[in-house]
């Protein structure tokens, strides 16, 4: 269906690939895996004939059909929604045409029985085609799917520009899926997509007969989707398969098995080269010291991949604060409407927040989770009821908008700086190597940083700061696998208390320790981990 043969790949004058080479059958889920910047994206665009490999070549089975989903959504205007998923398809739109004509054709009373036994032959041909691309369910089809991916009926026909940039990546992505194609090429789908949309999108993609080649963040996501893996790293292409739990185990045993033949090899390389300066210089044992060299000069040497470099931090330990961290007390807020009315978001909440609680906000998209954290954070005055602090209690805040607080101007250190100005330059340069702010990162601008780099410089400062309660709105955002993690094993160290929202299941599951569920305009509170709160939910 897809085979990339021998490829190599170079860009700003480094190699990303060398000669690699990996395909994909009709019918195989696969998961594209790498560091940022080793390539991924340069792949796909390779692959839907947007960039080209410098050797090697990317070829296609017949007639094969294929859709690619991307972050950047394009311009989208003058359509509704609907409209937009199912004209999205230029070769579904020119048939449709194409029918629309040909029937006009046939309803012309003087056409001969020649050219009507043409239009009709010609007719077959596209309907047949049509119908097999799935063009006469097409408009069901789009509105079950802008359905599961939260598009509810009564905004199908809203103009496209009415959505915001999140709600148009929904639109963009049903756009793909409607195509019904052979193979779907898709660039981090389940960003900006909340719980209950990414376990629709998730088991869509389950049940979705064709192929699949993705890269997401998520790994529960990969994991339960991905039965076959591709890694991007060192400049090798490596297939796994297996999906991504999979693949970190085989990559690791792997590793070992080669450290353990390279360090055979190196063994016995250092008995050739001891041999060879032993003998070289006697005339008795030359042809035995020249046999020796052309044998050395002729084996492949065994290179152990740099593997990349893990800074563990000590994190200073928050001051002790009160054991009631947080005190919640008939709180309830509501959002007055255009038209006088009142949305009701919860209501009558009274809780006492632990110290060295970790707790998941947990629930649909527009519940109030935000909004919660808002109210405890004093970032929004709550309709009724109250939120105290307890003594000596400081807060770290994370939220949607955190991004946009940094000095677009300063540089990674100089940011740090400001927030730490009494600390030394070993600990704020060992501080942003722990979050991957490695030599030169530290003096780029923020200006320059991406997404994912500005949420960990801002996540750095939140966890070295002093606070002994973080409140953090989807932390998650915008990191990769490797920034997750290192974010995972922060919070699991961090002896405060965390009040979190998150969509990443595997981030759930790892650090929530009770479950706060908001949900029709009330909280419901369960005493247990993530896997209890499913449980229970069941």
């Amino acid at each position: 269906m897809l085979s990339v043969s021998n490829i190599t790949k170079i860009q700003g004058g480094e190699t990303l690939y060398s000669k690699a080479s990996f395909q994909i059958n009709p019918g195989e889920k696969v998961g594209l895996v790498g560091p940022n910047g080793a390539g991924k994206t340069t792949l796909f665009r390779m692959i839907i004939g947007e960039d080209k490999p410098d050797e090697g070549q990317i070829s296609f089975g017949d007639g094969l059909r294929l859709a690619y989903f991307s972050q950047n959504v394009g311009e989208m205007a003058g359509r509704t929604a609907l409209e937009e998923v199912v004209e999205g398809d230029a070769s579904i739109a020119l048939m449709k045409k194409q029918l629309r004509e040909f029937e006009q054709k046939l309803c012309d009373p003087d056409i001969s029985d020649d050219e009507m036994n043409k239009v009709l032959q010609e007719m077959g041909d596209v309907q047949t085609h049509f119908e097999k691309v799935g063009g006469y369910d097409l408009e069901t089809r789009a509105e079950e799917i802008l359905t599961g991916l939260g598009i509810f009926p009564e905004d199908h026909h809203k103009m496209v520009e009415e959505f915001s940039g999140g709600w148009k990546m929904r639109i963009a992505l049903a756009k793909v899926l409607v195509l019904n194609p052979d193979l779907i090429i898709m660039d981090e789908p389940t960003n900006y997509l909340d719980m209950e949309t990414i376990l629709w999108l998730e088991e869509w993609l389950q049940n979705f007969k064709g192929s699949i080649f993705m890269t997401t963040h998520d790994r529960d996501f990969m994991n339960n989707v991905c039965k076959k893996t591709v890694e991007i790293a060192y400049k090798k292409i490596t297939t796994y398969s297996g999906n991504y739990d999979f693949y970190m185990k085989e990559r690791d045993i792997r590793l070992e098995n080669l450290k353990a033949e390279a360090s055979r090899q190196q063994e016995m390389l250092s008995k050739e080269e001891e041999f060879i300066a032993k003998f070289k210089a006697r005339a008795s044992h030359a042809a035995q010291v020249q046999s020796r060299i052309k044998k050395l000069d002729k084996i492949d040497r065994i290179e152990i991949p740099a593997e990349e470099e893990t800074i563990s931090f000590d994190f200073p330990e928050p001051p002790r604060g009160s054991d009631d961290v947080v005190i919640i007390n008939e709180l309830g807020k509501y959002w007055e409407k255009k038209d006088g009315s009142k949305h009701n978001v919860f209501e009558n909440l009274s809780y006492t927040v632990k110290r060295l609680s970790k707790i998941a906000v947990v629930g649909v998209n527009g519940a109030g989770k935000s909004t919660l954290l808002k109210c405890i954070c004093g970032d929004t005055e709550p309709s009724h009821g109250d939120v105290r602090l307890g003594p000596s209690i400081k807060v770290g805040y994370f939220s949607q908008y955190s991004l946009e607080v940094l000095d677009p101007e300063a540089t990674v250190e100089e940011q740090m700086r400001s927030h730490l100005p009494q600390a030394s330059d070993g600990y704020v340069r060992n501080l942003l190597a722990a979050f991957l702010f490695r030599g030169d990162d530290v003096k780029k601008k923020i200006r320059h940083l991406s997404g994912g780099e500005k949420s960990r410089l801002v996540l750095a400062s939140i966890f070295s700061s002093g606070n002994n309660l973080l409140v953090l709105d989807e932390p998650t955002n915008h990191l990769d696998l490797k920034s997750r993690e290192i974010l995972m094993d922060a919070l699991k160290r961090y002896e405060g208390t965390v009040l979190f929202v998150s969509h990443d299941r595997h981030f759930l599951h790892e650090i929530a320790g009770l479950v706060m569920e908001v949900s029709k305009g009330g909280v419901q509170l369960y005493p247990g981990n993530y896997s209890y709160y499913l449980e229970s939910k069941n």
